[in-house]
């Protein structure tokens, strides 16, 4: 009889396309997670937390600092040690492998970036709420967004004490205003150009395989989920030969209308993507 992981398998190499849906679940099982005053968050903003009283980095994200030497102080560390000094986990690069021989497409929540680190081409990944990486004018005098490596890379070197000199400050090529991170702080975020450009490239996804068989991964998004769980529920019961997989521990959700067409997985992420990829190895 073949088990769980066996079924995920044989429909990932049936399928013509994958569509990834990622939200928090999947970070944390990453080792990067937003709402906790853990380890890695007092090792690394231990100082943040004593100076300011911020007990996670989704509070810092979005903390009212005095300053933006000390905005930036806060986000070029966040950046360049979630991101810039990482190297891709064994979980990430299980996911890569497991589909990287498909056409896939990638919607998340997520936005430390660490779908690109494990080899997800970016023009493929559309992050729905921004992503450290990436930054913008603050007068929105134009909606481009800029890869933001080099200035982080020399603020994060130069930081001291939570702040970062003056002198390092980011500008707007256009106005000279101060950049700001690329994060939904208000309505504006979703009026860019780059974020219109990307829902449509992941419409178009759906459409060109509209009939064709594929399959949903989705990886811990909860069962309230509006922006990305809910239409893809909704686009597995639409398409008959979709097929859902989601991966939840401890709060998995099917609707009864699409559940012979899926597969639920209650098990840590990782643990479940390393014993996929050993049947996937098994039956190469």
């Amino acid at each position: 009889m073949e088990n769980r992981y066996q079924k995920v398998v044989k429909e990932i190499r049936d399928t013509d396309a994958i569509l990834i849906g990622a939200s928090n679940g999947l970070s944390i099982s990453d080792g990067y997670h937003i709402f906790a005053d853990n380890e890695w968050f007092r090792e690394n903003f231990g100082d943040f937390r004593v100076k300011y009283g911020i007990r996670n980095l989704l509070q810092g994200m979005f903390f009212a600092f005095a300053s933006p030497e000390e905005q930036w102080g806060f986000f070029s560390r966040l950046a360049y040690r979630a991101h810039y000094t990482q190297q891709p986990s064994q979980m990430m690069k299980n996911l890569y492998r497991l589909v990287s021989d498909k056409d896939y497409f990638v919607v998340t929540s997520n936005g430390e970036d660490h779908f690109t680190l494990a080899g997800f081409l970016p023009e493929r990944v559309f992050e729905m709420e921004g992503k450290l990486t990436e930054y913008r004018c603050s007068k929105q005098c134009h909606d481009m967004v800029y890869n933001n490596r080099t200035d982080v890379m020399r603020m994060a070197e130069e930081e001291k004490n939570g702040v970062v000199p003056t002198k390092l400050l980011p500008r707007c090529p256009k106005c000279g205003s101060l950049m700001e991170p690329n994060l939904p702080k208000d309505p504006s975020f979703f009026q860019t150009s780059g974020w219109k450009k990307k829902a449509l490239e992941y419409q178009n996804f759906i459409e060109k395989y509209h009939g064709k068989k594929l399959v949903i991964l989705e990886f811990g998004i909860g069962w309230r989920n509006q922006m990305i769980k809910a239409p893809l529920m909704k686009l597995a019961e639409k398409e008959p030969n979709f097929t859902y997989i989601t991966f939840n521990k401890g709060e998995l959700f099917i609707p009864e209308e699409i559940k012979e067409k899926s597969i639920g997985i209650d098990d840590d992420i990782a643990f479940a993507l390393k014993q996929i990829m050993k049947e996937y190895n098994y039956m190469e």
